[in-house]
């Protein structure tokens, strides 16, 4: 299909047309149109409007100037309580009729202080507004410290939490997915499990997670925060808005504020959601008669007789399994908040609960998590103390085997769910697995998956801070915060006597359980200032942070589980059988930071941040165990100075920043530099036969092992035009990641047995532009506003390091992370169409004249031999095709309003990538598995295809080549477009709510993930990929659902 996109600046245009149109200005354009003969007349409308028509009017004129007496054109005029309104044109003034007994106009300009002016008896008023200095002085969270959005050095982005909250989701990251330009986000299906978040590209190849901080204390946000708890979204990108974090922040840092009292009478808001989901695209594959002639023809042309029951169709007569139909249902979102808050002038508190439930579309796949949260604040003279906390709970229930969305799309048709006839020792409960020869499929029944095995996981998790402030002056603040961490988990999986897999061992029936436990302690000293000379203004931090995590886990397992009635008994004690327990390793470690922040303006034009950061990580050895990540920022506001005179531009800046951040992978453990011995093995000499303790080099030392560095650039240019009615930024970011970390290859007569150590190595360097405009129009009834942001990204390797002689990448499945190419780039087999007869494949010659694919029949594909040496082999003829990174990504959003009803659109669009479809290339086997409904198999009739010729590879080497696994035969264009969310809003009049006593309640219906336009096959192009080096396979990844909800929320 193809996709036709409409550029953001058209739109833009198209509205701004729209609204000078609709203003009283538009008749003094048209007036200018008709000065000459060959112009165009335009015909206006009256610069009036009157909705309402009252028996007695009086007239009113007058003009609106802002603070300087200046003209303000296109202010509202309305008169209040009615709709009856205009608006001023070019030198501010208007002219209104009004009812004869009205008292008061309401006067409101973008970018000022909405004003009701009261006329009494008066005909003509004059108007001055006053800025808005909520706009002006709008501050934002850069890490300790809270700072004006117009003085950001960085590149730094506000999400809006109520624009993140419109989407259902499991968690923070998948809900701001398209909200924020360099942030890529890749969702799951799969109830309760992360989304994929990379900021700016891939800076690492082991670990690409942004830094969460929550309200001070840094902690893993996903799973513990609930998205209705959050008042604010800060995403820190270049290095002067992350270095002040140092050695965790080269992926970016995630600062998320939750809600807190205010001040006020004991309020309680509410909010409940209730939605269906489903998938929105199934595979469409071949029933039992359709899978059976197919079966036939399979047989029939590798010349093999087909068995009695194939070829007769006596096999299962009456099965027709939908294994989709088996796996997906129609699966159900809860979400239910409550909250009671409120405050006085020298404190405030605010408890909240909040229950989420998901039930997943497949079957036997659930989450659910509740959360209670309690915050309060207090003040005693100079002195203010508070604390955050939350606590949760949460339940997941997954499968313990296989895939489901994998294997409903390959179990064959003509296998029934269960039949009697399948009864025995090993098969208790009758699934069908497949029997030989009719029916053969390595696919699991993911129905007897479902009922055989369990995996079950709860996860408690308190997370909070406390901080006591001092001001010692007005400039001058100092604070301590404390926070903690704390998170015990505990993981129990069942397997009952059964098989589930055609040809598979039988395992007797089992339980285990794994418990581990988490704890990080934070404790942070920082002094705040905040100075102004005339026009000098300087405002900083300084600080130490120290904190310490400690995690450690043990479990066991038991087999032959007794049985009482035909149920099992699910604890380890209840068993019988062979007892396993193990412990794992714990890891534990300290970070200890020295930090400070400058910010230096001059007279609101010349603006310049200092950021360092020293951290000490006790995971390394002496040699590298600090580190210091400092940046530098400048900006200069054009707009200041005097020489600049553009009316129509409102604020004008462009910066620039540099500096060094650093990563820490979590998965080194506890004490990666030093050398471990494993002393275990036993070795028996001499005639006596006697054991002789043995030992080997378990873990390489390397006391050279240090943080992974990231080197940032970034250049910005911010705007606003139109009294702030338009805003735009535009960043270019240009990241080298240095001594990123790989395994180092080392031959075990080295002494390496427990696999290669990690060194570092490795450089990516990731470059592109962002780029956000925003459109506000709130001068009428109807209020809109539009925003869009686009973001290329672009990664490519810059060093492997050491991986062996005359080798320059990493090799990983069917891609390849080499020198001077993105991380993790295809690197499969070129194919070139199917042989159409014999004499092509006779042809097809190497240079010495040998047949390049001698085992090829026509309808067999054809592959480029591409080191030309006269044969295909996987390894030597694969080429670089194409790449899973987008070399482009969208976000749009709209909101209006009219009166009591509103709408909100949001729009994804990732474009330009690559995936790998296993699933397809399971289809498209012909071997073991089902067809897809519209394959189309060549034959010496159909040659018109792309698909090649069916048959069965037993003995039959093209058959086969056809089904090579890293070929480009199973990779697809990916780009799509999707309405991420819809939603309708409706708010009650007060007239009904007050007869309640309610101060407000809205409700509404939203629809997710409503359209998706792709060319992908699919089931969704949106994969999370396997690793960072595979990010674009698609094992049968767990599409995003479509969901449909109700909502309701208020306040008493």
């Amino acid at each position: 299909m193809e996709n036709r996109c409409v550029p953001l600046t058209v739109l833009l245009m198209g509205l701004s047309l729209y609204s000078v149109a609709q203003s009283p200005t538009a008749p003094l354009l048209a007036a200018k149109s008709r000065g000459t003969a060959s112009s165009i007349t335009s015909i206006s409308r009256p610069e009036t409007v009157k909705l309402t028509k009252p028996a007695a009017v009086k007239g009113i004129t007058g003009q609106v100037v802002d603070e300087t007496n200046s003209p303000l054109p296109g202010a509202s005029i309305i008169e209040k309580g009615t709709q009856n309104g205009t608006t001023t044109d070019a030198d501010g003034n208007f002219a209104l009729n009004v009812a004869d007994d009205a008292t008061t106009l309401t006067v409101s300009s973008v970018g000022y202080v909405t004003q009701d002016v009261t006329i009494a008896n008066q005909t003509t008023v004059t108007i001055k507004l006053v800025p808005d200095n909520r706009t002006l002085n709008e501050v934002v969270v850069i890490g300790y410290q809270t700072v004006r959005k117009r003085d950001v050095t960085g590149a730094n982005d506000v999400i809006s939490p109520e624009q993140a909250n419109r989407v259902t989701a499991n968690s923070l990251a998948e809900s701001i997915q398209g909200l924020s330009p360099g942030v890529t986000v890749r969702n799951t299906g799969v109830p309760g499990q992360q989304a994929s978040v990379q900021i700016r590209g891939v800076a690492s190849f082991l670990n690409t997670d942004p830094l969460y901080v929550i309200d001070g204390m840094i902690a893993d946000a996903n799973v513990t925060i609930n998205n209705d708890d959050i008042e604010s979204i800060q995403v820190l990108k270049d290095a002067s808005a992350a270095a002040i974090y140092g050695s965790r922040a080269a992926n970016g840092v995630i600062i998320i504020t939750t809600k807190q009292g205010k001040e006020g009478p004991t309020r309680v808001s509410f909010s409940a959601k209730y939605g269906v989901q489903n998938v929105y695209k199934r595979w469409d594959v071949m029933d039992a008669s359709g899978f059976a002639a197919l079966q036939r023809q399979q047989y029939e042309n590798s010349g093999q007789t087909p068995p009695a029951s194939v070829a007769t169709g006596t096999f299962n007569p009456n099965i027709n399994t939908d294994w989709q139909d088996q796996v997906l249902r129609t699966g159900s979102l809860q979400d239910y908040n409550l909250t009671l808050s409120g405050g006085t002038k020298t404190g405030s508190y605010l408890v909240s609960g909040s229950y989420f439930k998901n039930a997943g579309y497949v079957t036997g796949s659930d989450f659910d998590r509740a959360s209670l949260r309690i915050n309060t604040r207090s003040e005693l003279g100079r002195f203010t103390v508070g604390e955050n906390l939350v606590l949760t709970n949460s339940n997941i229930q997954n499968f313990p085997a296989g895939n489901p969305i994998y294997d409903m799309a390959q179990m064959l048709p003509v296998i029934p769910v269960q039949d009697p006839r399948y009864i025995n020792a090993s098969n208790p409960l009758g699934y069908g697995i497949g029997t030989y020869p009719d029916a053969v499929t390595y696919a699991y029944n993911p129905v007897a998956v479902r009922n055989l095995a369990s995996n079950r996981n709860n996860f408690a998790k308190a997370v909070g801070n406390a901080y006591l402030d001092f001001k010692f002056a007005d400039w001058l603040t100092y604070r301590f915060n404390a926070g903690l961490e704390v998170s015990f988990d505990y993981n129990q999986t069942l397997r009952r006597i059964g098989v589930y897999q055609y040809n598979a061992a039988v395992v007797p029936s089992s339980v285990g359980e794994t418990r581990s436990r988490y704890y990080s302690l934070l404790f942070e000293h920082t002094l705040n200032f905040n100075r102004t000379f005339g026009k000098h203004s300087i405002n900083g931090v300084v600080g130490i942070s120290q904190q310490t995590a400690r995690s450690d886990n043990t479990g066991g397992s038991r087999t032959n589980l007794a049985t009482s009635g035909g149920q099992y008994f699910s604890t380890i004690n209840a068993a019988t059988g062979i007892s396993n327990s193990a412990g794992g390793t714990p890891t534990h470690y300290k970070i200890l930071g020295y930090l400070g922040r400058i910010n230096y303006a001059y007279n609101d034009t010349y603006l310049l941040t200092l950021t360092g950061r020293v951290d000490q990580d006790s995971r390394f050895g002496s040699n590298y165990r600090t580190g210091f990540f400092p940046s530098v920022a400048g900006a200069w506001r054009i707009s200041q100075e005097k020489f600049f005179s553009v009316p129509w531009i409102s604020d004008l800046k462009v910066s620039a920043s540099y500096g060094k951040l650093g990563i820490v992978v979590p998965t080194l453990g506890s004490f990666p530099y030093t050398a471990f011995i494993n002393n275990n093995p036993r070795a028996i000499f001499g005639p006596d036969q006697i054991p002789n303790v043995g030992a080997y080099q378990a873990q390489l030392a390397n006391p050279d092992l240090r943080w992974e560095e990231r080197l940032s650039q970034n250049y910005g240019v911010t705007a606003s035009f139109l009294n702030n009615r338009i805003t735009a930024e535009v960043n270019y970011y240009n990241a080298l990641s240095s001594d990123a970390l790989l395994n180092l290859p080392v031959p075990g007569y080295l002494g390496n047995l427990q696999g290669n150590p990690y060194v570092n190595t490795a450089s990516i360097r990731n470059l592109g532009v962002e780029m956000a405009v925003t459109y506000r129009n709130n001068q009428h009834a109807l209020k809109w506003d539009v925003s869009g942001n686009l973001t290329t990204i672009k990664n490519r390797v810059e060093n492997v390091g050491n991986q062996g002689q005359d080798i320059n990448y990493i090799q990983s499945g069917n891609t390849r992370s080499q020198v001077g190419r993105p991380v993790g780039q295809w690197y499969v087999l070129k194919t070139d169409g199917i042989f159409q007869t014999q004499e092509e494949v006779n042809n097809y010659k190497g240079p010495t004249g040998t047949l390049i694919q001698p085992d090829a029949k026509p309808g067999d594909i054809r592959y480029v031999d591409t080191n030309g040496d006269g044969r295909i082999t996987q390894n030597d003829d694969r080429q670089f095709v194409s790449s899973p990174w987008p070399k482009l990504q969208a976000g749009a959003q709209l909101n209006a309003s009219y009166n009591q009803f509103s709408l909100n659109l949001q729009f994804v669009g990732v474009f330009g990538y690559t995936v790998y479809n296993s699933v397809r290339r399971a289809l498209d086997s012909y071997q073991n598995t089902n067809f897809r409904t519209d394959v189309n198999p060549w034959s010496p009739t159909n040659t018109s295809t792309d698909d090649p010729r069916i048959g069965l590879e037993a003995g039959n080497q093209g058959i086969i080549a056809n089904n090579f696994a890293y070929t480009d035969r199973w990779l697809e264009n990916a780009s799509y477009g999707r309405l991420r969310n819809i939603e309708v809003g409706y708010t009650l009049p007060q007239t009904l709510l007050s007869r309640i006593k309610v101060r407000n309640a809205r409700v509404y219906l939203s629809g997710q993930n409503i359209f998706t336009v792709t060319g992908y096959s699919g089931m969704d192009p949106d994969v999370t990929g396997v690793n960072i080096q595979e990010r674009g396979g698609d094992d049968g990844h767990w599409p995003s659902p479509r969901v449909i909800s109700l909502g309701l929320s208020g306040e008493f």
